[in-house]
């Protein structure tokens, strides 16, 4: 005998199911993630919310790394990772140095393994010269380098050990990573190297960019849902919603 049909039952048991699906896919294969900071313009933008690829930089199982598409991560890759500083506070940077590189800037140009590099993505915003930031690594980080007490001793860290004949070198199991936005962008220079553990992923697509505040794009403040409110058609960035993420090859 067919057993009864329960309407109400079986919607609860199928939206139950999806919604399971929803959660264990936006928490194990992707992640909403919104840019609070300019490091990355114009690649990406403040107030831009990105996917983010969780599955592509995961550790490939015995059986899983056959048919699952896991990648190294690359130079020019752009990731999302967990600022090392404060592993609260994630981070959207690209990398720009993989174990093994030797990497110096000289004038604001970098140099990868002693060939200059050709950066379309870079943008410059300070006409002057800093000469820690812009010629690194030619003198060793500083208070008046790297203020936040936290970054000095972090990147003071990455000196003593893997700076050699004026260069650094990538060691094994870590990321040099930078903003595009390179005169604006506190990164590797400044608080050291990224454990591949702390890469979360890499951004694929803007869902939604909104020109907002940082503060309130952070804290989802009071003033950003009358904001919301008020100016979601004409803040709304539609040339950027829907908008690819990609990397570039660095080498």
């Amino acid at each position: 005998m067919a057993k009864p049909h329960h309407p109400i039952r079986d919607f609860i048991s199928e939206w139950t199911f999806n919604i399971l699906i929803l959660l264990f896919g936006t928490t194990t294969l992707v992640q909403a993630f919104i840019v609070p900071t300019p490091s990355m313009d114009a690649t990406v933008r403040v107030g831009d919310h990105l996917l983010v690829d969780k599955l592509s930089y995961a550790n490939a199982g015995a059986i899983s790394k056959y048919f699952l598409p896991y990648t190294d991560v690359k130079r020019g890759d752009i990731i999302v990772f967990r600022y090392p500083v404060d592993i609260s506070q994630n981070y959207v940077k690209r990398v720009m140095g993989v174990p093994g590189d030797h990497i110096h800037l000289e004038n604001k140009e970098v140099y990868l393994n002693g060939k200059k590099l050709v950066e379309p993505y870079v943008q410059h915003v300070r006409p002057y010269l800093l000469p820690y930031a812009d010629n690194f690594p030619s003198q060793p980080p500083g208070p008046d380098s790297i203020p936040e007490y936290a970054e000095l001793e972090r990147a003071q860290g990455m000196f003593a050990h893997d700076i050699v004949n004026g260069e650094l070198v990538v060691p094994e199991g870590f990321y040099f990573a930078m903003g595009d936005n390179r005169d604006d962008s506190a990164d590797s220079r400044y608080w050291g190297l990224v454990p591949r553990d702390y890469i979360i992923g890499k951004p694929l697509v803007i869902f939604w960019s909104y020109d907002a505040q940082t503060q309130d794009l952070v804290g989802f403040t009071a003033n950003h849902f009358v904001d919301l409110a008020k100016n979601f058609f004409t803040k709304t960035r539609w040339d950027r919603t829907l908008k690819l993420v990609r990397g570039y090859p660095v080498q």
